[in-house]
């Protein structure tokens, strides 16, 4: 789903600072989420962590808020759920040309 000026969005976090953003983007990105940030440009420029400036809030459309918020809030708890073992993750196999 991609972002577009008819789709509403809704904040659901605000993060310290650009690098706790995406973080926190990715991890709903990974949940299936469509992301937007948003920072005041002056903190983006300057590279703000603190304070009005540096908070960058993530907004999410309308009707997936209140799912982010909940995965959100498991998240603060440490209670996020482990995959399902079909969604696992693979380690590769060791390259058989790095001898």
């Amino acid at each position: 789903m991609s972002p577009s000026e008819s789709t509403p969005y809704e904040e659901v976090y605000r993060a310290n600072g650009r690098l706790h953003a995406d973080i926190i983007r990715g991890f709903l990105e990974a949940a299936g989420f469509s992301v937007l940030l948003y920072q005041e440009s002056a903190g983006a420029v300057y590279g703000l962590t603190v304070g009005p400036l540096g908070e960058v809030r993530i907004l999410v459309p309308a009707d997936q808020a209140a799912d982010a918020r909940d995965l959100l809030a498991a998240m603060d708890r440490g209670q996020i759920p482990a995959p399902d073992e079909g969604e696992a993750f693979e380690e590769a196999p060791p390259d058989q040309d790095a001898h």
